[in-house]
């Protein structure tokens, strides 16, 4: 005959056992209810309010980026140029005027790769310039450009050439101010003449050297003489590679030709004063000589 305390005992275990899955059970049935209420369980289906309130969401979020992306594509200036791609810092303008004049420079010591070669002209050498200049100059770009290369100022801080509403369409091609309907319509371009580059991308500054900064363009007018009437030049001010220590540096490219793909030059201001031919002479009795102009992002 089994003790009476050895029967008990069984019995207790058991009952507690039972307790246990209880609780449990009913912890896990009040958790289902409530993620069923809320509409968290996978799979499971939400109520039309539920659904609603999701639209109604979703709505606000896409008017909220509405209204982000016409606040960043305005023109407050009335320039034609959308504030978004204008520099308003002088660090950043700085920091842009450097690497604009650095990497237009040593195209003239090693042209790189990332140049199209069907974009070499006094034009294209701007636009490259200008290009990679608002970029991220991080170890991949280094890789890419080649030797010769050195970090010559910070990044441009509230502007990315590869994260931005226009992409690589900077440049402006028609009269205007902007609109939205702008980059539709085939007014923002990757490509730019020496036309557009002055009727449309920069302002003029003046015809005195004294008053020109780095990074701004000499452009020549000479609708008899050539078949591209407009060229362009970079003015790189003091140069960083400067034997004689002058500070009057421009580079340019001469131009390509079915049979010539041109070269790209450097030279002293003072030297070009006394070029053979006078129509290249940045000088005042020069009428080829339009003057000192200066990109509209940099206003």
């Amino acid at each position: 005959m089994l003790d009476p305390l050895q029967m008990r005992a069984p019995s207790k275990r058991w009952l507690a056992l039972a307790g246990i899955i209880v609780v449990s059970t009913s912890a896990l049935a009040w958790s289902t209810v409530r993620l069923r209420r809320t509409g968290k369980i996978e799979g499971a289906p939400a109520s039309e309010s539920q659904k609603a309130v999701s639209k109604k969401q979703k709505a606000e979020f896409a008017s909220s980026s509405d209204r982000v992306s016409k606040t960043e594509l305005v023109d407050s200036d009335n320039d034609g140029i959308p504030d978004v791609i204008e520099l308003r810092t002088y660090q950043d303008r700085d920091a842009f005027k450097r690497w604009f004049t650095a990497i237009a420079e040593t195209q003239f010591y090693q042209l790189s790769d990332q140049w199209n070669a069907e974009q070499r002209d006094c034009a294209g050498l701007v636009r490259f310039a200008t290009r990679e200049a608002l970029r991220k100059h991080d170890r991949i770009w280094f890789q890419k450009m080649g030797p010769n290369y050195e970090t010559v100022a910070g990044d441009v801080g509230e502007f990315d050439l590869d994260h931005n509403p226009l992409g690589e369409k900077i440049f402006r091609t028609d009269f205007g101010s902007f609109d939205e309907t702008d980059l539709r319509n085939g007014r923002f371009s990757e490509f730019a003449d020496g036309r557009s580059l002055k009727n449309f991308n920069t302002v003029f500054v003046t015809r005195e050297r004294r008053e020109a900064q780095p990074g701004d363009l000499l452009i020549y007018y000479q609708p008899w003489v050539q078949k591209f009437p407009y060229h362009v030049m970079v003015f790189l001010g003091p140069a960083r590679i400067s034997p004689n220590g002058a500070n009057d540096w421009v580079v340019y490219h001469t131009g390509s030709s079915p049979i010539d793909k041109g070269t790209v030059k450097k030279v002293e201001l003072s030297v070009l004063d006394h070029h053979p031919d006078p129509r290249w002479r940045p000088v005042d009795s020069n009428k080829n000589f339009l003057g000192f102009y200066r990109l509209k992002i940099l206003q």
